[in-house]
Parts: C-alpha cells; sequence; structure tokens
C-alpha cells in the first residue's frame, strides 16, 4: 500500500462493470445509432476511469469516439451512394 500516490483511487466493482460497459456502447454505436451509442459510451468509460479503472476506462472512451466517427462514416457513405 505504500506504493499507491495518496490520489488514487483503489478500481472498485463500478468502475470494471463501467467500463464494460462503455465498450459495449462502442459496439453499438458501430452497429446501430453512433451518436446515442457513442456518447454513452464516453461518458461509462470516463466515470469507469474516473472510479478508479485508468486504462481501460479510458480506452473504453476512446473506443466509443471512434466508433461513432467511423459508424456516421458509414453510414453516410451508404446514404450518399
Amino acid at each position: 500500500m505504500a506504493d499507491m500516490p495518496s490520489t488514487a483511487r483503489p478500481r472498485s466493482n463500478a468502475a470494471r462493470i463501467l467500463t464494460i460497459v462503455g465498450f459495449v456502447f462502442a459496439v453499438l454505436a458501430l452497429l446501430l445509432n453512433p451518436i446515442i451509442f457513442g456518447v454513452l459510451g464516453v461518458i461509462a468509460g470516463v466515470v469507469g476511469a474516473v472510479l478508479g479503472d485508468k486504462p481501460l476506462g479510458w480506452y473504453a472512451a476512446a473506443a466509443s469516439v471512434v466508433a461513432a466517427i467511423i459508424s456516421l462514416v458509414i453510414f453516410s457513405a451508404l446514404i450518399n451512394n
């Protein structure tokens, strides 16, 4: 415990659950609705990271943004074709 800085929070189960939900929302943003699920995925990933699941929470937020952008590009390409 002496190695842990005083500002770091220990990872909780809620943090891991929110991170997993963030990744699920990233997949749903890619497949269904990029705006709604992309935003929800970013929120879940950031909250998971703040609660202590540092690297994976930020990865979930970034994956949601990337999935939303890719989905928007694919949908716009299909509509304009």
